[in-house]
């Protein structure tokens, strides 16, 4: 019996060497890399003033009554951001010196606009429309409206540059008959607070 109880304990002793360097390590956990951050796009929201410097084609129903030259100004407005799109509201002065075949001068234009948006990186590109008054050296001047389109980039923080077309009309112009259609494109800088 001590002859079986020895093997016995030998064979034990061997199996318990043998399973020894079976035991393996927990596998670690892989980690995870720190994602790469996200840029964030600049946010929108705030006032400006700036300026805006173009072109403008003045045309009427009158034959030879239209014209075109340098138009330009000052901005201001208040832009709101959404996230990925913004809204804002603003005004436009732009200063002229139009001739329209000797009829009359379209002198200056106001604008109360609104615009909305979708945001491209620094870029916003965005659609605008809104009340508009136009004024003549001899024809007083008239209400109409315009709509169009434009881009502006974040150069700097508080810093945009962008361009913009619109299209104006003005019907039956002070009453007189006359009707009249302007198109503008123009390049702005806009200073951001």
């Amino acid at each position: 019996m001590l002859k079986h109880t020895l093997t016995a304990a030998a064979a034990l002793l061997a199996a318990n060497t043998a399973f020894a360097g079976n035991v393996t390590a927990p596998a670690e956990e892989p980690t995870l890399a720190p994602a790469a951050p996200v840029a964030a796009s600049p946010n929108w929201t705030g006032f400006y003033l700036g300026g805006q410097i173009g072109y403008a084609d003045v045309d009427t129903n009158l034959a030879g009554v239209d014209g075109d030259d340098v138009i330009g100004g000052i901005v201001a407005g208040y832009d709101y951001d959404l996230g990925n799109w913004v809204v804002g509201a603003g005004l436009d002065y732009d200063f002229a010196d139009i001739d329209l075949g000797g009829a009359a001068s379209v002198e200056n234009v106001f604008r109360v606009k609104l615009r909305g948006g979708y945001k491209i990186g620094n870029g916003l590109l965005y659609a605008t429309g809104g009340y508009a008054n136009a004024d003549t050296d001899t024809l007083s001047d008239d209400d109409g409206y315009f709509i169009g389109a434009g881009y502006e980039h974040l150069i700097a923080n508080q810093f945009s540059l962008g361009g913009e077309i619109l299209y104006h009309e003005f019907d039956n112009f002070n009453s007189t008959g006359i009707d009249v259609e302007a198109t503008t494109i123009q390049l702005r800088g806009t200073f951001r607070f």
